[in-house]
C-alpha cells in the first residue's frame, strides 16, 4: 500500500516538475557560489597586490570587502533558496499531495 503510494507520487508530472526546478535552483546557485569563492581565492592567491591595495590608505586593504562579500553572497544565495522554497515550491508539494489524496 505505502509502496503505491510512493509510485503515484514519483510518477506524478507536478512531482517532478518540483524536483527538476529544485534541482535547477540547486545547481545554479550552487556554481554561484563556487565561482564567488573560487574567484576570491584566486585573487588572493594569484594577484595578492590588487588585493593588499589600500581603500583609504589607511589598514583597510581591498580584500577585507571582498571577503565580506563572499559570506554576504553566501548568505544571499540561501535567502533566494529559502524563498523559492516556500514560495514556489511548497505550492508545488501541496498541489502534488492534493492530487494524490483524490
Amino acid at each position: 500500500m505505502e509502496i503505491d503510494r510512493v509510485k503515484n507520487i514519483i510518477q506524478n508530472p507536478k512531482f517532478q516538475q518540483l524536483v527538476q526546478k529544485k534541482s535547477r535552483l540547486s545547481w545554479s546557485l550552487t556554481i554561484i557560489m563556487l565561482f564567488i569563492y573560487f574567484g576570491y581565492i584566486y585573487l588572493v592567491s594569484y594577484h595578492p597586490a590588487f588585493v593588499h591595495q589600500s581603500l583609504d590608505g589607511g589598514a583597510t586593504t581591498i580584500g577585507i570587502p571582498l571577503g565580506i562579500s563572499v559570506i554576504v553572497s553566501a548568505f544571499v544565495l540561501c535567502g533566494i533558496y529559502v524563498w523559492r522554497a516556500n514560495g514556489e515550491f511548497d505550492r508545488l508539494t501541496q498541489e502534488v499531495l492534493e492530487e494524490i489524496k483524490k
